[in-house]
């Protein structure tokens, strides 16, 4: 495939404000009836961007799609800025991104001032008791896909398991850890070795899968600090002035490194939000989460959630735009150029042992999560959420139910049985 071409502001049908707003009218209906996760938001910017308008040639999307797998944040939102700098420059990318990512930010907005302003109504326990085990599911689907997708050989499950260990027992930051599972695989594969023979089916299928679930019975649930952060006011305005820069920081940082999909921000975010920063509870992380796969964009939205607990719709908004911000930039600064990176043998070995660090940081994540969402204050309602996170699981990975469903499913099935158990 070619390069990336520069968009042509000159010989296009529609120049200056006209395309920004038929940019803008696509993106925000997409930003809001995108509802199935990545790959439908892919399906539907090809029919639109391609199909149907002819912004994009075959050739053109194959290569933005390419780009944006390659590089850290959701691969969805970075091809919507992808679409709108091919169609008006960089004035383009930007009000395409924007708006493919507003309906989202509002749903998360709406949700979370919902969610604190009613949190401890028994309704809403009961609606969280479905959810919480489905976004377990979800996640544990997630390291069940990515497992088959990136562990070829022995070295990715020795990779995997020793962050998996790692994490698990030091605490140790993940993102150091993605920076040194690199740094093997530089070493392993590098150009010129030889790679190993791949493992038959049944070497890694029959056992891989399980080992970020065998943990949750004998590992002890993460201790909480003492002293969580207090809920802030709804615009925020006591707190932002302390909060920017810690909530700018931080999400700049996440949205650097979210390799492999949206559910790669569970170890980043669980780590620093709810271990080291104290802003968040466990079960408000998990919480926040589902309250990101509820919208149609891409679940690193929950980090508006964060920034909604912590300054209000002021935090909500810096964190939202601090998260996205790398994507920008790696579209618009770099897409012409990322092709040719892509190629180069040395960023292949790179992220070949990145991949696999990030399938044992969020199995690692998974584990504290998984037990604070299955293990309630009663055994019936610790029966309910097992069942529902089994059901849940079986229905990703075996009938390859999208997430959209499944969350509202666990919803209903949670108030249904706390209905029944208060009677």
């Amino acid at each position: 495939m070619g390069q990336v071409e520069q968009p042509d502001l000159v010989n296009t049908p529609l120049r200056g404000s006209a395309q920004l707003q038929e940019l803008a009218k696509l993106f925000l209906r997409l930003g809001t009836v995108g509802f199935g996760g990545p790959q439908a938001h892919l399906a539907m910017i090809h029919d639109e961007a391609v199909v149907r308008r002819g912004w994009l040639t075959e050739e053109q999307f194959l290569e933005g799609v390419a780009i944006c797998e390659m590089l850290p944040g959701p691969a969805s939102t970075q091809m919507g800025i992808y679409t709108g700098y091919i169609r008006a420059g960089h004035l383009g990318a930007i009000v395409a991104g924007i708006c493919f990512i507003a309906p989202a930010f509002l749903i998360v907005l709406v949700l979370s001032w919902a969610y604190f302003r009613f949190q401890g109504v028994p309704q809403i326990d009961d609606l969280f008791l479905g959810v919480s085990p489905v976004v377990i599911a979800i996640i544990f689907g997630f390291c069940w896909k990515l497992a088959k997708k990136a562990i070829k050989d022995w070295q990715g499950i020795a990779i995997a398991l020793a962050v998996l260990i790692t994490t698990l027992l030091f605490q140790v930051t993940v993102l150091g850890q993605f920076i040194l599972a690199g740094l093997v695989g530089l070493m392993l594969y590098r150009p010129g070795n030889s790679p190993p023979p791949p493992p038959t089916p049944r070497a890694t299928a029959g056992w891989l899968p399980l080992f970020p679930v065998l943990p949750i019975l004998s590992t002890p649930l993460a201790t909480l600090p003492g002293e969580v952060l207090a809920l802030s006011s709804f615009w925020g305005w006591e707190r932002i002035q302390t909060y920017f820069v810690p909530l700018s920081l931080f999400f700049l940082k996440v949205g650097s490194f979210i390799f492999g999909g949206g559910l790669v921000i569970i170890p980043l975010l669980e780590f620093e939000v709810v271990g080291q920063l104290q802003w968040l509870t466990q079960n408000e992380f998990i919480d926040g989460v589902a309250i990101g796969e509820l919208t149609p964009g891409p679940v690193v939205i929950t980090a508006a959630f964060v920034g909604y607990k912590v300054a209000g719709v002021l935090g909500a908004l810096v964190a939202a735009i601090a998260i996205f911000t790398p994507s920008f930039c790696f579209i618009m600064g770099a897409a012409p150029f990322l092709l040719r990176i892509r190629r180069n043998p040395r960023i292949k070995s790179f992220l070949r042992g990145v991949t696999p660090a990030v399938l044992g940081a969020i199995a690692a994540a998974a584990v504290p999560l998984a037990r604070a969402a299955i293990i309630q204050d009663t055994l019936p309602k610790t029966g309910v959420a097992v069942v529902v996170g089994l059901v849940a699981l079986v229905a990703l990975i075996r009938f390859k139910r999208p997430t959209w469903q499944l969350v509202p499913a666990g919803a209903g099935v949670g108030l249904l049985a706390g209905a029944l158990l208060s009677n």
